[in-house]
């Protein structure tokens, strides 16, 4: 059974950096896609940044220049540093993972940036 936990959100001052963790277990045969998604209050859930299993990555207008997202293939993990961060970053940032067509989804992690 596939199971991702997300780790490092927090709370940090508009200009400050965290890096979100999500690990991976289970046994996968190969995979489309990890990324990230955040859903704030109010709002639905979005894409945040999202790298394929060949390494490709595409990013949300809103982070480009500011979050870098990675992946380990070895630990089994992604991970995204957040530099720049700003007020309007703050969500609850969730971890997916793309296999075929199914999406796994991790539990949410909070990040708050505040002014």
């Amino acid at each position: 059974q596939v199971q991702l936990v997300e780790s490092g959100g927090g709370l940090v001052q508009a200009g400050g950096s965290l890096r979100l963790s999500c690990a991976r277990s289970g046994s996968i045969r190969s995979i489309n896609s990890m990324g990230w998604f955040r859903q704030a209050p109010g709002n639905r859930r979005e894409l945040v940044a999202r790298i394929t299993g060949v390494g490709n990555t595409n990013y949300a207008d809103s982070v480009k220049g500011r979050f870098i997202i990675s992946s380990d293939n070895v630990k089994n993990t992604v991970s995204l540093q957040m530099n720049n961060l700003k007020p309007e970053d703050t969500a609850i940032y969730y971890c997916n993972l793309v296999v075929g067509t199914y999406g796994y989804w991790g539990q949410g992690t909070q990040v708050t940036v505040s002014s």
